[in-house]
């Protein structure tokens, strides 16, 4: 917000008071216009840089058992991360919550019906052994990869670099 608000500034400024010319020059103030754009630019990406570094020292930092599998450092991880939010979820599954969405199913309409079907939304949720959970947990948050496919992905990244590098020489 820092740099948005820095280079809004200069923008406001520019084009409020004008660019001027040789034989007249802008009313603009001299510390705002008077620095060259791309001047500017290096000014306001260090400022940029510097201001997120102080936020980032002086915040305090997350523990590792919310980052597993989610910062490159902890990637293969396969300990159980614990969410930051996670007591501001409550996880409410009663049987009498259960019992009331069973009749409520057979309430719903003929277009809320049509809506879930295309959608491709269950009308009935089943339930889950506490081994299925686990199975489905496991492979949702499963980060390996088949070497075939991820040697596929690398080439194309490579030649499409390839392609974009030409286009941008023989261009310009």
């Amino acid at each position: 917000m820092f740099g948005l608000a820095t280079g809004l500034s200069r923008m406001i400024a520019e084009f409020a008071y004008g660019t001027g010319s040789c034989v007249t020059p802008s009313e603009c103030p001299r510390i705002i216009c008077g620095i060259h754009y791309l001047y500017f630019a290096i000014i306001l990406f260090v400022a940029t840089i510097l201001m997120v570094l102080i936020v980032s020292f002086l915040t305090k930092p997350i523990d590792d058992v919310h980052l597993y599998r989610l910062c490159w450092s902890l990637r293969n991880s396969t300990e159980a991360r614990k969410d930051l939010d996670e007591d501001n979820w409550k996880n409410e599954d009663n049987d009498s919550k259960m019992d009331t969405d069973e009749e409520s199913d057979q309430d719903v309409s003929c277009w809320k019906k049509t809506y879930n079907w295309f959608c491709g939304f269950d009308q009935t949720a089943k339930k889950l052994s506490k081994e299925e959970q686990e199975a489905m947990q496991q492979k949702l948050t499963d980060i390996s990869e088949v070497p075939l496919w991820r040697n596929v992905v690398n080439i194309n990244a490579i030649v499409l670099l390839a392609v974009c590098i030409f286009f941008w020489a023989f261009y310009a």
